[in-house]
């Protein structure tokens, strides 16, 4: 029997889990009904109690193998962090150690925190920051080639309680959103909710290179992404990838990182081959929120451990290659009950569901209201070469409802009720053999950066190695605002049901704008959304003030989501990203010139100029106009790398000497961004002419095709 056919993924799933069934099976059950009332509704854990718990986490570790614990965290570097600490104790008077982890030390840490970005929150003198346990975030056992690991998932905050993490404002998020939403329900009659989550599901995209070429590759080390690449004859103009058979190789590596992620709960669904060479995907089933978010992370991280032990590299840069499809990955966020209701379930007959046609205008309004701070939120360095190209949703926010729901919502405007649904129509392939069916009442629509996807919005601006945490902090604060507006009319009404259809009404009437259907790739959507007002912030740059204007302060402050120095140091954080990351880009396309490219064209030169020297010398009349043509080009386009080259060291050398902040971004983007394009220009035409043996590097299609 082959080895996938012992796989018993109902026996592994959550093997490295301390979920809530190890809990209740280990803990006693005082302890173990605490511990869950704390998770359901909050509060704080006594020290007794936390004593407990961490004892039996700590048993259950070291029979997993556990040495150690750490506080696994998410700062605002994109990646995660932790520091790890061993559960021996100081040796006995026999010379033997005891092995202990007390509720103080799984309850809070501390990490150094001026040492991660925090835009001016914490410095060097005054460096104490703190890590607290989420406890709705399980607790798991990591194993690698370093041993295994207990990792706690926690929250980062400074010493004075600023978060300067990813994971706090998550929670405070979530915790807006449900209390609205509870509220909202019940103008509804609903009394029977507790608590309202957000559930996502965060798809993820990658490539696959062979880590040999990798390695031969030093923009790829550097940055992630290649910097240099003349285009293959063929790259994914067939789209013979897409959904293709799955190479044997990373088949195998497919395998590993499903047992890996089942092993640490990460409900691994769904993986195909994407539309570029080398590139694929894979999606979750839905999780609470913030687990989704940690879940990603897991992701990110088992997708590139596991890569190395088959010889591949695993790239989650946004765009790693250009002249193919970028990565993404889509955001599919809901909101559902503690009693198991989606409360964006539009029903089977959707004109006569009232409460999901307010939520929906109500999340119609704050996508609107919100636009820009909505795109920030998917904002980073990677996604300015992605969104707006033909692969991934403009840069333009807009809401994409489908048919069936914009009919609704047309009806609402026009006359301030619905009398009907459009349905789903028969299909007929016209092969008696095969099955005929009901359509779905809408198609989807690809090109849309929010989508209504059944019963869920799809956010699919998120870049692939972006955490998904900002994301949904906004979309959960945005609609925890847009819900308490809403109640503060409706809990004043006279009449509920007719204050209910008109505030649907205002809704659609006022933020229809923000509803395009259509192909939102095309050049008459930019003039069109510039029409209808909507911003269309095409880079990081031009998106990261959305954070502090006063709307999105105000919203944010209400709702304890975030305050305006905790706004004003992202802000910083981010331009100063930005920066550094194009600075680094600059840097390595200089160095890679430099050394790799100038002298091999040199070495190819001086061979063209050796064969021209000989031919001449063996027959004065043999015909040397194309080895001469030849270098002719070859030396002009030299000599344009030359002068590129010193044009982008002068930006780089501009862009140092500037203050860091928001000009200093910009000046990386409008000036050392286009010298660095002048720069690739010739290299990538020089590769055109160059013998390949001679080339420096491995080509695209070394790369994306040797796999």
């Amino acid at each position: 029997m082959s080895d996938n056919m012992k796989i018993n993924v109902a026996k592994i799933f959550g093997e490295n889990v301390f979920d809530d069934a190890t809990m209740q099976e280990r803990l006693p059950k005082k302890v173990y009904i605490k511990l869950h009332q704390i998770i359901a509704e909050g509060g704080e854990l006594d020290v007794e109690t936390a004593d407990v718990i961490a004892h039996e986490m700590k048993e259950w570790a070291i029979e997993k193998g556990a040495t150690h614990f750490t506080h696994w965290f998410q700062p605002l570097t994109g990646v995660t962090a932790e520091k790890h600490d061993s559960f021996i104790t100081a040796p006995m008077d026999n010379g033997k150690v005891l092995m202990s982890f007390s509720g103080k030390e799984l309850i809070k840490g501390e990490a150094d925190a001026s040492s991660f970005p925090s835009g001016g929150l914490r410095a060097t003198f005054e460096a104490r920051g703190y890590t607290a346990w989420d406890c709705t975030s399980p607790a798991f056992v990591r194993q690698d080639a370093g041993g295994a690991t207990l990792c706690i998932p926690t929250a980062f905050c400074s010493y004075t309680g600023e978060a300067l993490d990813q994971k706090t404002p998550l929670l405070r998020s979530m915790e807006a959103v449900s209390e609205q939403a509870i509220r909202l329900l019940r103008l509804f009659g609903n009394t029977s909710s507790q608590k309202v989550t957000p559930s996502v599901g965060a798809e993820q995209e990658y490539f696959l290179i062979d880590r040999d070429n990798y390695l031969k590759r030093k923009d790829l080390v550097f940055t992630g992404r290649t910097l240099f690449g003349a285009m293959p004859p063929k790259g994914q103009e067939m789209e013979d990838h897409y959904f293709g058979s799955i190479r044997e190789r990373i088949a195998a590596y497919m395998k590993d990182v499903d047992i890996e992620l089942w092993k640490l709960g990460v409900t691994s669904k769904t993986e195909h081959n994407e539309a570029a060479p080398a590139q694929h995907e894979m999606a979750p089933i839905y999780a609470q929120c913030n687990v989704a978010v940690d879940h990603n992370q897991l992701v990110m991280e088992t997708l590139k451990k596991v890569a190395g032990r088959h010889g591949l590299q695993c790239l989650l840069h946004e765009k790693p290659f250009a002249g193919v499809n970028g990565s993404g990955k889509h955001n599919n966020w809901s909101l559902t009950t503690d009693d198991g209701l989606n409360l964006l379930d539009p029903g089977k007959k959707p004109h006569e569901n009232v409460q999901f046609l307010l939520i929906l205008a109500c999340i119609l309004k704050a996508v609107d209201k919100h636009a820009g701070l909505l795109r920030a939120s998917a904002a980073d360095v990677g996604n300015d070469h992605r969104l707006g190209a033909h692969e991934a949703p403009p840069a333009i926010i807009s809401v994409y409802l489908g048919e069936q729901l914009e009919d609704i919502l047309a009806q609402y405007i026009a006359t301030g009720t619905a009398t009907h649904s459009i349905k789903g129509k028969g299909l007929s392939t016209g092969v008696k053999t095969l099955p005929d069916f009901r359509k779905d009442a809408a198609d989807r629509n690809r090109t849309s950066p929010f989508a209504f996807t059944g019963n869920k919005f799809e956010f699919r601006m998120v870049g692939a190695m972006d955490s998904v945490a900002q994301s949904n902090v906004v979309l959960n604060t945005i609609v925890a605002e847009a819900f308490a507006e809403a109640c503060d009319v409706l809990e004043n009404a006279e009449n509920f049901d007719e204050a209910v259809h008109d505030l649907i009404k205002e809704y659609a009437t006022t933020h229809e704008r923000i509803i395009f259907n259509g192909d939102g790739y095309s050049e008459e959507w930019v003039a069109e959304a510039a029409r209808r007002g909507l911003p269309n912030l095409k880079a990081m740059v031009d998106a990261i003030p959305e954070y502090v204007t006063n709307e999105s302060v105000e919203m944010f402050e209400r709702f304890n989501v975030f305050s305006r120095s905790e706004l004003e140091s992202r802000k910083e954080i981010e331009y100063e990203i930005y920066a550094k990351t194009i600075n680094i880009e600059a840097r390595a396309m200089v160095d890679i010139a430099t050394k790799q490219i100038v002298p091999a064209v040199i070495r190819y030169t001086t061979v063209l100029a050796d064969s021209i020297n000989s031919v001449r010398s063996a027959c004065p009349q043999a015909p040397i106009s194309v080895q001469t043509s030849l270098l002719k080009e070859v030396s002009a386009c030299l000599e344009d790398t030359k002068v590129a080259m010193l044009k982008l060291q002068q930006t780089i050398d501009i862009a140092l000497a500037m203050e860091r902040g928001e000009e200093q971004a910009r000046y990386y983007r409008e000036e050392v961004n286009t010298a660095m394009e002048a720069l690739r220009k010739p290299v990538d035409r020089l590769e055109m002419m160059v013998d390949k043996s001679m080339w420096p590097m491995p080509s695209y299609g070394d790369l994306i095709f040797e796999v």
